[in-house]
């Protein structure tokens, strides 16, 4: 019967209890939204590399090492020798080592210059591998792996032409368009910076900067101009041993035993022959994710704030309702209700309007997420999960139901008082 007369109470005030329902759908979309999100870029951002135990570069902080390396943001402070890749590289400790140069764009897009091997090691997620969308990992000079989001943005296929420009800018004036790059591969989707990078040989970055009567490549840019491609692959592989580089950005390291991971980062940290600092990606991640710490805090407790706030115009609804409800009060008495009957009444009216903005708020969250999805990937490489009904998200659900019970709690007082009252003048 309480149920039941709840629900009859709030039809017959449906106009103020459908903006309430609205206030209180928009915060709890506010509030879900805000948490699923924060806790999807936190696992985004830690699943960015994964399978990589050291990474090298010139002595720098930590955090500008993985931001320039990992995410592809600023730029390196200096560059290490090609020496000190093959030492480290050589250490029996070491699995594999994959180097790393950059530098270059195309379009706003990143140009990362490495070897084969890079599509064979690195990996994102939970160890994913790179796969392939269309086409093959480089083997020539001037041949060029797109990331996803290069190929689609711009709309390349595979044998397009395209020319690197210097630096870092989207808009370049030293463009090496003598030097014109093929596109043999595509890769598939990551939702990680590889989407947003055009991957080339060490080679290749090492072509495109020599100049001069002694450039070992001035017949490969007439060769480019022939249309039999096969000689041009012969002659691209003919003068690949002239371009060894000199030195790099940085190099990604894998070992044998997670054992000795302390013992080669403190030999590469004390190094001699020149100064290199080497980081733990888990360890970075973890400072990087402190620092952006209190924005994501802020954020939250704005979403809370947004919820409370409608939380209490829903009571002031109800306290309001209470004066409009005399008769309906004196009905209730004179059929032998008691006082808690009203308390419970108005606490159980609360509650139904809170339940029905949860599953509201739910509803179009879940909805904005499929839409968004693919943007978000996109434009923002975070691969945000349609699963929000995860352990935090639902004691978050039931919290804000408990705050809605409480704040109702002055209204149901008020009608408490205002029964027993009615209950007063009867006699």
């Amino acid at each position: 019967m309480l149920i039941k007369l709840a629900l009859k109470s709030l039809h017959d005030r449906k106009d103020s209890i459908v903006l309430s329902i609205i206030a209180m759908t928009v915060s709890v979309f506010v509030l879900l939204g805000v948490e699923h999100i924060r806790h999807q870029t936190k696992e985004s951002f830690a699943n960015t590399v994964s399978g990589v135990d050291i990474i090298v570069g010139a002595r720098t902080s930590s955090l500008n090492l993985l931001l320039y390396s990992v995410f592809k943001i600023g730029s390196a402070s200096n560059n290490i020798s090609w020496q000190s890749f093959e030492k480290v590289a050589s250490n029996p400790q070491v699995k594999w080592a994959v180097p790393i140069s950059l530098g270059d764009s195309h379009k706003g897009f990143r140009v990362l210059g490495t070897i084969p091997a890079y599509f064979q090691h690195f990996s994102y997620g939970k160890k994913h591998k790179l796969l392939f969308k269309q086409g093959q990992a480089f083997s020539n000079v001037f041949d060029v792996v797109l990331g996803y989001q290069v190929a689609a943005k711009l709309g390349y296929q595979l044998d397009d032409k395209l020319v690197l420009a210097h630096g870092i800018g989207k808009n370049s004036f030293s463009l090496h368009a003598e030097k014109p790059f093929t596109v043999v591969g595509v890769l598939a989707p990551t939702g990680t910076p590889v989407d947003h990078t055009l991957h080339v040989s060490l080679q290749g970055i090492e072509a495109i900067h020599y100049t001069g009567k002694n450039n070992p490549y001035s017949h490969q840019i007439d060769a480019s101009k022939m249309h039999n491609h096969h000689k041009e692959a012969d002659l691209t592989t003919q003068v690949a041993s002239h371009l060894t580089p000199k030195s790099i950005t940085a190099f990604m390291l894998a070992l044998n035993s997670k054992m000795s991971t302390f013992k080669v980062q403190r030999d590469i940290n004390n190094d001699k022959q020149e100064p290199l600092l080497a980081i733990l990606p888990g360890i970075a991640l973890s400072e990087l994710w402190q620092i952006m710490g209190v924005l994501e805090s802020t954020l939250f407790l704005v979403s809370i704030l947004v919820f409370i706030s409608a939380s209490l115009g829903v009571s002031a609804m109800l306290l309001a309702s209470i004066k409009q409800r005399t008769r309906e009060i004196q009905l209730l008495r004179v059929i032998g209700a008691p006082p808690l009957f009203l308390f419970l009444l108005i606490q159980l009216e609360a509650l139904f309007i809170a339940m029905i903005s949860c599953a509201l708020g739910t509803a179009i969250l879940l909805a904005s997420l499929s839409l968004t999805q693919d943007y978000l990937a996109s434009y923002f490489s975070l691969q945000i999960s349609m699963n929000i009904f995860t352990p935090n998200t639902l004691m978050l659900i039931i919290t804000m139901l408990v705050t809605s019970a409480l704040v109702a709690v002055i209204p149901s007082i008020n009608g408490y008082i205002k029964s027993k009252k009615h209950s007063l003048s009867d006699r």
